[in-house]
């Protein structure tokens, strides 16, 4: 099993009051799968993507990811697992906009002192259909380009996991069908991808989808209820 994560416990003050981000998740993800963390705004899958992806600890529980306890980690041992085992995709792209392409794609095999760094971007942008854009700045591209960048940096290190998070939020409906294939062409390769968003289209890419609503997982006809405007008792309407 790649990601075993068992009572994941996250608390936030807010306004006076203690709001339970994650309230005792638990999850299998195996490797190879391509999953969907589904919910609407303030449901938690956003702070679970975060813990999941080491960008931040929880208050309990234990996370392990590829047999390692990522849990009782350090900090500086949480930013080495994030560098070489799990690749970030976000909606906005987070590309540094005075470098090319080329460049965006390197930077992990850099900030790692990996060595090839040149030849394994050109690979990752040759396998996101890139090859002729690799020295074209992102303002020199589309939006669709820009997120297969981000795609290919998520790549270059070889990582556990993909992670992305809303990857087809700013772009448009086509492009974003052709973002997704992407992720599924990954998936098919063996990729482990985790796809954070609260769209159902997008879910429907996935092949299983986890449903988060008030810091927990929940069963998808919860979910379904809450999204048809049904009231459920202590879920967001």
């Amino acid at each position: 099993m790649l990601i075993e994560a068992d009572n994941l416990m996250k608390s936030y003050e807010l306004g006076g009051q203690t709001v339970h981000a994650l309230d005792d998740v638990t999850l299998r993800i195996a490797a190879g799968e391509m999953v969907a963390i589904r919910g609407p705004s303030g449901s938690g899958k956003s702070t679970l993507m975060n813990i999941l992806g080491c960008l931040d600890r929880v208050d309990s529980g234990r996370y392990v990811l590829a047999d390692e306890d990522v849990s009782t980690l350090n900090d500086d041992e949480l930013a080495e697992v994030r560098a070489l085992r799990i690749g970030f995709v976000f909606q906005s792209f987070n590309l540094l906009p005075r470098m090319t392409a080329l460049m965006n794609v390197e930077l992990p095999i850099l900030y790692v002192g990996g060595k090839q760094a040149r030849a394994k971007a050109i690979a990752a942008m040759e396998l996101v259909g890139l090859a002729d854009r690799m020295h074209h700045e992102p303002n020199q591209l589309s939006g669709g380009q820009r997120q297969r960048v981000a795609i290919a940096r998520a790549l270059v290190n070889d990582p556990a996991i993909i992670l992305a998070d809303e990857p087809t939020g700013a772009l448009d409906t086509k492009t974003g069908e052709e973002v997704l294939a992407l992720f599924k062409r990954l998936n098919a390769m063996g990729r482990t991808v985790l796809v954070v968003t609260h769209d159902l289209a997008v879910a429907r890419h996935c092949q299983r989808e986890i449903h988060m609503l008030d810091g927990k997982i929940v069963p998808g006809t919860l979910a379904a209820l809450v999204e048809q405007g049904v009231a459920v008792a202590g879920a967001i309407p």
